[in-house]
């Protein structure tokens, strides 16, 4: 995984901007309407291209393909593995229970349409779960990349690919009572980690950074376990770290990241787990950097925990520094001040990579920030290293 003793290296959380009508057709798949592939096909690489070219444009070391040919950071999995049907029926966030004015404003911001993404009723397991063999959805994916890269005028650093994490998916894809291929919860989520471990093992093979897509490990405290005692979330983030590890098995450490955060809706957070309560599981995770929200309202001070809890040998620190559900531009010398406090904490800058909160796409047709923000966001990413590199190393 690349750092850097000389400058702040830069990156994202993965998912960027679709074009409408890319969004649209991933929808229109995703909710088994007719539409068409030659299109979809089509529509992907001019996407890809776009964010590709976007992203050399802000001056972003460490690059993705977007997540441009899915319909969702982590219910694209329900098109990869077979065994997912039916309507998962999962919580709302607390945010919208306590704030119930803010929920029917956060329904009038995105709309009453049939053309949304399948984010709070995702298909749920109803069977046994067995992973497309030939990959095709994975390959695919890979190869558009790498045909996007070899015709763009620009080079990353590094490139990385994201996939979700097995926890992300047993905690939105619901297991369905009737599923009789898995007596409990736990057996569901090593399952899920067993066959994506197909995904992440190809990924790498690839050539790139695999990030996995992790939310869970504390967004879940206000979704899933909103209810019940703290306790009992920190026990499922240890089964899922678990998980993970299974699924990390023939993945060198070096060549992972894994991506926590809280959720990226534009609400109050005001019952959001404090990341120190979660570090100490999160850092047994087999993985060579951890990408963590530190640029919203909300947890911008908690920086300080990995001052007082240090990072794992060998382990970098991806603090986000751009706020992905706002419309606000961060000038650049507040994101060198977020980057300048992350190495402070850290007590080292070239453990430090700068990035984003979240990913500004994470599904299609769920967007908080206008795409021509989201690009001047990356650039104020790049022009925030820059000022935080010559604060740092002169």
């Amino acid at each position: 995984m690349q750092h850097s003793d000389e400058r702040m290296l830069t990156t994202h959380a993965g998912s960027l901007p679709r074009t409408q009508a890319l969004s649209e057709l991933l929808v229109a798949r995703e909710q088994g309407r007719d539409y068409d592939a030659a299109a979809m096909a089509r529509e992907a690489r001019a996407a890809l291209d776009i964010v590709l070219e976007k992203q050399f444009a802000a001056g972003i070391d460490i690059g993705s393909d977007g997540e441009m040919p899915r319909v969702g950071f982590s219910t694209y999995v329900a098109e990869r593995i077979d065994g997912f049907g039916g309507v998962s029926a999962r919580n709302q966030p607390i945010d919208m229970v306590k704030f119930p004015e803010f929920a029917d404003f956060f329904t009038r911001q995105i709309g009453v349409t049939d053309n949304l993404a399948k984010v709070w009723n995702a298909p749920q397991a109803q069977g046994e779960l067995h992973y497309d063999d030939t990959l095709s959805g994975v390959s695919e994916e890979c190869a558009l990349f790498a045909d996007g890269l070899a015709a763009s005028a620009g080079n990353f650093t590094e490139t990385f690919m994201t996939a979700a994490s097995p926890g992300i998916v047993s905690t939105t894809l619901l297991r369905a009572e009737s599923n009789k291929a898995y007596a409990d919860d736990r057996e569901y989520v090593l399952a899920v980690a067993r066959e994506l471990k197909k995904e992440y093992d190809y990924v790498v093979g690839q050539g790139h950074i695999l990030q996995l897509d992790a939310p869970d490990l504390a967004m879940e405290r206000v979704i899933m376990f909103a209810e019940r005692p703290l306790g009992d979330f920190l026990a499922r983030v240890e089964l899922h770290i678990e998980a993970m590890n299974v699924a990390l098995a023939d993945v060198p450490p070096d060549r992972v990241r894994l991506h926590v955060c809280w959720g990226n809706w534009q609400g109050p957070h005001q019952d959001d787990v404090p990341v120190r309560e979660v570090l100490p599981i999160l850092y047994q995770a087999k993985v060579g950097a951890l990408s963590i929200p530190l640029g919203n309202p909300r947890h911008e001070h908690e920086f300080t925990a990995f001052r007082d809890l240090p990072l794992p040998d060998g382990m970098l620190l991806i603090p986000g520094v751009i706020d992905v559900t706002t419309n606000y531009l961060e000038h650049p010398e507040v994101v060198a001040n977020r980057i300048c406090n992350s190495v402070d904490a850290v007590g080292d800058k070239a453990r430090v990579i700068a990035g984003t909160d979240c990913g500004f796409g994470t599904f299609a047709s769920f967007e908080f920030v206008a795409q021509d923000v989201a690009w001047a966001k990356l650039g104020t990413l790049a022009e925030g290293a820059k000022i935080a590199s010559d604060r740092l190393w002169g």
